[in-house]
């Protein structure tokens, strides 16, 4: 029992678990602001411009009685807006990672030797013209 119990300690502690869990608790709560934009900022815009109308409210039942089903299409509708908005955030929030770690990686290239003055280069002449004799 001790084995499995060292084998699953070294498991967890791995880093890309602990990075894989902290990737879904941020998840979770990047979740509820985005989902808070949507919900409470964005849609009731919508809502304003299409005259007021709750898309969650929006519904299309098919049948009557206790056998009808109710295609809720008004929740489905802000569900992809939910998510079209989440995909921007993270597009955007990825592109300035990604910005980030390409200027710490570009390290300034070393700068290529200042060509010598005229002064030099007569001097470097007369040096190899003497040695040529």
């Amino acid at each position: 029992m001790s084995k499995y119990m060292d084998e699953f300690k070294e498991f967890i502690a791995k880093g890309n678990v602990m990075d894989m869990a902290v990737g879904v608790i941020i998840g979770g709560a990047f979740g509820k602001i985005v989902s808070s934009l949507v919900d409470d900022v964005l849609m009731p815009l919508v809502g304003m411009i299409t005259g007021n109308v709750d898309f969650t409210t929006l519904a299309w039942q098919i049948g009557e009685g206790e056998e009808a089903a109710v295609l809720k299409y008004g929740t489905f509708i802000q569900n992809v807006v939910d998510f079209l908005i989440v995909a921007l955030c993270i597009f955007f929030m990825l592109k300035g990672i990604n910005k980030l770690n390409r200027k710490k990686k570009e390290e300034p290239k070393p700068e290529a030797p200042a060509e010598p003055s005229d002064e030099v280069k007569l001097l470097t002449e007369i040096r190899d013209a003497l040695k040529n004799k």
